[in-house]
């Protein structure tokens, strides 16, 4: 079975620097943080795969991990993001290279109070189904 991390990584990317309700609200989505960067933003977590295959055909389970960061005082701004992140993803076509009949819904977010008392963090989940090409 060929992994999709690349491809679905690029396909995540894709999606949420091109969805202008999210870009709106963030400074950047990121793979790398740049030293520079200004909060709030969001970035690309890990992602992990399960093999799911279905009589003849090839397929993967995934689960894409993605992180809301954020200095306004409480959650209000990373839940709004988080919305955003949702509106994107949720249930909404994903076309990633080399696989199809993809769909993705959001699994599971926590927010977490970072160590930095200014700074705060949403972990989300999406699961994403893929059937190879």
């Amino acid at each position: 079975m060929t992994a999709a991390l690349w491809p679905l990584q690029q396909a995540v990317y894709a999606k949420l620097t091109g969805h202008a309700p999210l870009i709106a609200l963030v400074s950047g989505v990121y793979d790398e943080v740049p030293e520079d960067a200004a909060h709030p933003y969001v970035t690309l977590g890990s992602i992990t795969e399960d093999v799911d295959d279905a009589h003849n055909q090839r397929g993967l389970e995934a689960s894409v991990v993605l992180h809301v960061w954020s200095k306004y005082r409480g959650f209000k701004e990373a839940a709004t993001i988080l919305a955003a992140l949702d509106t994107a993803l949720d249930r909404q076509p994903l076309p990633v290279a080399g696989f199809k009949d993809v769909s993705v819904a959001h699994q599971q977010h926590t927010e977490v109070r970072d160590p930095d008392p200014d700074i705060r963090h949403i972990n989300v989940s999406y699961r994403v189904w893929l059937t190879k090409s």
